[in-house]
């Protein structure tokens, strides 16, 4: 037996009869040889690590823009702990731990600039539109490794596409929009618990809320710290998980209540306040003249991404472009096109 095979079978005689063994995946878009020391999510995962799109997520805004301090989130510690805590979930409820961190990390790859307002913005001037989960799908299959992707697994590109909520539904009741597996389930939820919390520790870090601003009931139900709220809701999900018999991944009606409202007030006291939103108001000028531009100047495109011809539509190959921008590369580069720069004169 090779490593990978041994590795199988240990997940085949310890995982749930729930979880979604790495021997029998769906398969890939395209064949290739098997990996003889790693199972498929796990070679998933570590294409994902390694690939410009996961590095990048390091200068994309998550809420707050271009913060100063060295301790606000950014889009990749948000994706490090959605992955951990998914990770805890799932070891909890014997599923693959392998499939939940390749997912939660590949999950925001097609994140815009600027954070959702980068979303909003393109969605209302691309032809297309725009949805950040279906570009992170489009970035593993098509945009990563120079045009050839990553060429992941069925299930990973399932549960990155899946795993989007924005203000709708935390949990999906509808069985024909459920993903494929229930790690991908647990990558929605573990989605939500990371980025309510760590939104509200920042908040608080950046004085735009303060802690008794929380309502009164749910501090009193999931906690008075940041800790304590995660440790709630992922006990939570796994009582109520078990308890269901079929592994049915829920929070349960009480603890979903106090989640949603949590959610609500982030909008209401921090998203769309103008403190926050305001400058992401400016940045998405900042966008829309980017688009706008390389439409009419499809030569200026092709010498700023050197390139010798699009891959795609016009249209798609400038949104692509702005989508994968870090917020810095959009702003220099957003300067360099349209103000004007100190005349050098030689001395």
């Amino acid at each position: 037996m090779t490593i990978r095979e041994r590795l199988e079978e240990r997940e085949f005689l310890t995982l749930s009869p729930y979880a979604q063994l790495s021997r029998h995946s769906r398969g890939r878009l395209r064949e290739e040889p098997e990996c003889d020391i790693r199972p498929a999510f796990q070679h998933d995962r570590d294409r994902i690590i390694h690939s410009k799109s996961f590095r990048r997520l390091k200068h994309k805004t998550q809420v707050f823009l271009a913060p100063t301090g060295d301790h606000y989130r950014t889009r990749l510690t948000h994706t490090l702990e959605v992955s951990q805590i998914a990770r805890t979930i799932a070891k909890s409820l014997g599923l693959n731990e392998d499939l939940v961190e390749a997912i939660s990390l590949g999950h925001d790859l097609g994140h815009t600039p600027f954070g959702h307002a980068g979303e909003e913005v393109l969605n209302q001037i691309h032809k297309y539109g725009f949805k950040h989960n279906e570009q992170s799908l489009r970035v593993v299959d098509t945009l990563e490794k120079d045009g050839c992707g990553l060429n992941l697994t069925m299930e990973v590109r399932d549960g990155i596409l899946k795993h989007s909520k924005g203000k709708g539904e935390i949990i999906i009741k509808d069985k024909q929009d459920k993903p494929l597996t229930k790690e991908a389930e647990v990558v929605r939820v573990a989605d939500i618990i990371a980025y309510i919390n760590h939104d509200i520790d920042d908040a608080i870090t950046g004085k735009v809320i303060s802690e008794k601003d929380i309502p009164e009931d749910c501090r009193k139900f999931l906690g008075t710290t940041n800790s304590k709220r995660i440790d709630t809701m992922v006990r939570g999900v796994i009582k109520e998980t078990i308890e269901s018999g079929d592994m049915n991944i829920s929070f349960g009606e009480e603890l979903e209540y106090y989640i949603i409202k949590l959610r609500d007030f982030l909008y209401e006291r921090v998203y769309d306040t103008d403190i926050v939103h305001g400058d992401f108001l400016k940045c998405s000028r900042i966008i829309t003249d980017l688009y706008e531009y390389f439409l009419k100047h499809p030569d200026a495109f092709l010498k700023e991404t050197k390139k010798t011809e699009f891959y795609d539509e016009e249209a798609v190959c400038v949104c692509d472009y702005i989508a994968s921008m870090t917020d810095r590369y959009a702003f220099n580069l957003f300067e360099r096109l349209f103000l004007p720069l100190p005349w050098n004169i030689p001395v």
